[in-house]
């Protein structure tokens, strides 16, 4: 039995290697791929249960794409993970298409957020391309809304993080906290994860005081945040609250 089966062997093997291999457009006659994540959250005291659900679905959305057989085909050989992690947000927050939340819920201040959408395929290589690549960053390279633009975000060999930002226009306590259709948000987000890409902290900071100390920042005023890095954290991400 054992010198049949062995003999019958190359035949079947050879058929095996007959049959074509469907490529990207047979797949995906769309040329979409479809991606999912998941991900739950410990809300923080100092959070609204709107910014935890927000910052959970974000997280999904990321993972979606992280774990999405495009991405990681096209990213194989890369090892640098905070231009992996930008990479992702990246396509997260400006590719995906037909974005739907199938599941959100927040039983006990824990928050979980299931996503699902839809990468374009060419579209999607070709930002993963342009940005291993190491070409140079656009003018949007540092995030920016209504009231401020992140100018620069440095270490500090003591352990801390060093945003610089520049108001573009007036700030005030009364323009950052009226909760009418007026008010502009100017908060900085900072994000900590450890070397394995998870995350460990996020906190939420108001960016409208001078490093004179002023509560009040004029358009093009610039100012410092100084954030304490925990000591586990590897990797960080900064954005402003849209």
């Amino acid at each position: 039995m054992l010198n049949r089966y062995f003999a019958r062997s190359p035949l079947w093997l050879t058929v095996i290697m007959l049959v074509p291999v469907a490529g990207w457009g047979a797949d995906f006659p769309n040329g979409r791929i479809e991606i999912n994540g998941n991900y739950r959250y410990a809300q923080h005291h100092s959070e609204t249960l709107a910014e935890a659900k927000s910052l959970a679905c974000r997280e999904a959305w990321r993972l979606a794409v992280l774990n999405s057989s495009l991405y990681r085909e096209q990213t194989v050989s890369v090892i640098d993970s905070p231009l992996l992690r930008d990479l992702a947000y990246t396509l997260a927050s400006r590719f995906v298409q037909d974005q739907q939340i199938v599941e959100q819920t927040e039983p006990k201040r824990i928050v979980s957020c299931g996503v699902r959408g839809f990468l374009p395929l060419e579209e999607s290589r070709r930002v993963i391309r342009t940005q291993l690549s190491g070409d140079p960053p656009s003018s949007d390279a540092f995030d920016q809304n209504r009231a401020l633009r992140i100018l620069s975000v440095r270490e500090e060999g003591s352990g801390s993080l060093i945003v610089q930002y520049q108001a573009l226009k007036r700030l005030d306590w009364l323009g950052t906290h009226y909760q009418g259709g007026l008010r502009e948000t100017a908060d900085i987000m900072v994000a900590f994860y450890d070397h394995q890409d998870f995350l460990i902290k996020t906190d939420r900071y108001p960016a409208r005081k001078t490093p004179s100390g002023d509560d009040t920042m004029n358009p093009s005023a610039v100012g410092v945040l100084k954030v304490v890095k925990p000591p586990e954290a590897k990797i960080y991400r900064v954005w402003l609250v849209k």
